[in-house]
C-alpha cells in the first residue's frame, strides 16, 4: 500500500443504498463525518468527495456504480488514495474488493487505520462474506424446520398485518432515501442551481439514482424538497 506521509491528498468516498443503510448504521452525513475527522487527525487533505446512492441490485459491478469510478479516476489523476469510513461502504464482495485493489489506487479503511495492509482488507471482506453466507444458511435450514414440523410459512391469515408491514417498511425506505439524497440537493442548491428540473438534471450528471433507479423529474426533486 502507498505510503500515506503527513499533509498527503485524498479522495473520500460515502455510499449507501436503501436497503444498506439500516444494516451499516452509516449514512451519508456520518460517514463524511467519520472520514473528514479521519483525515484531520492524520493529517490528510480531502480534495475532492464522491456519493454514490444505489437503490438496484447489482450494486458492486463497476459500471453500476459511476461515482466510485469518478473517484478512482480522480484519485489516478492526482495519485492519491480513496478514503472510505468502513470496508463495506467500498463493498461486500471479496471478488470486487479484489477487483479494486488491481486498479493501482490505494485505498484507506477509516475504521481500520492507516497501516491496514491490503492483504488484511481481503481477509476482512472475505470473512464479512462467509459470515453472510453462513446467516443465510442458518435462517434457510430454520424455515425448512419449521416446515418440516408443520408449521404455514406466510400464513394469508396475516395477510393485513403483512399489508401494512409492508407500507410501513415502504414509507420508512422512503424516509430514508430522502435522508441520504436532501444533503446532495442543497449542496448543488448552494452552487447556484435553483428550479427542480435543473436539479434533477444535476443529480443526474452525478450518478445518482431517482428513488426507482429510472431518471429523476422535476416533480420528483419537489416531493423531495417538500420533506426537508
Amino acid at each position: 500500500m502507498k505510503q500515506i506521509t503527513q499533509n498527503s491528498t485524498c479522495v473520500g468516498y460515502t455510499r449507501v443504498s436503501t436497503s444498506q443503510q439500516g444494516r451499516s448504521g452509516l449514512g451519508l452525513d456520518a460517514q463524511r463525518e467519520t472520514i473528514a475527522r479521519f483525515a484531520e487527525r492524520e493529517g490528510i487533505e480531502v480534495l475532492d468527495w464522491f456519493t454514490e446512492v444505489e437503490t438496484g441490485k447489482g450494486a458492486d459491478a463497476l459500471d453500476r456504480r459511476p461515482q466510485l469510478a469518478a473517484a478512482l479516476q480522480a484519485a489516478q489523476r492526482v495519485k492519491c488514495p480513496i478514503i472510505v469510513a468502513k470496508l463495506d461502504r467500498l463493498s461486500r464482495d471479496v471478488h470486487f474488493i479484489s477487483g479494486m485493489m488491481s486498479q493501482r489506487v490505494p485505498f484507506i479503511v477509516a475504521e481500520l487505520g492507516l497501516d491496514t495492509d491490503p492483504f488484511l482488507l481481503h481477509l476482512y471482506a472475505a470473512l464479512a462474506e462467509k459470515e453472510r453466507a453462513l446467516i443465510s444458511e442458518r435462517t434457510k435450514a430454520a424455515l425448512a424446520r419449521k416446515r418440516d414440523a408443520g408449521a404455514i410459512l406466510g400464513n394469508r391469515t396475516n395477510l393485513r398485518e403483512a399489508q401494512l408491514a409492508g407500507a410501513a417498511a415502504n414509507k420508512a425506505a422512503a424516509a430514508r432515501f430522502a435522508s441520504n439524497v436532501l444533503p446532495i440537493i442543497r449542496h448543488i442548491q448552494a452552487q447556484g442551481v435553483t428550479s427542480n428540473r435543473a436539479i434533477a438534471s444535476a443529480l443526474a450528471a452525478r450518478g445518482v439514482r431517482a428513488a426507482r433507479g429510472g431518471k429523476w423529474t422535476a416533480v420528483q426533486v419537489g416531493n423531495l424538497l417538500s420533506r426537508g
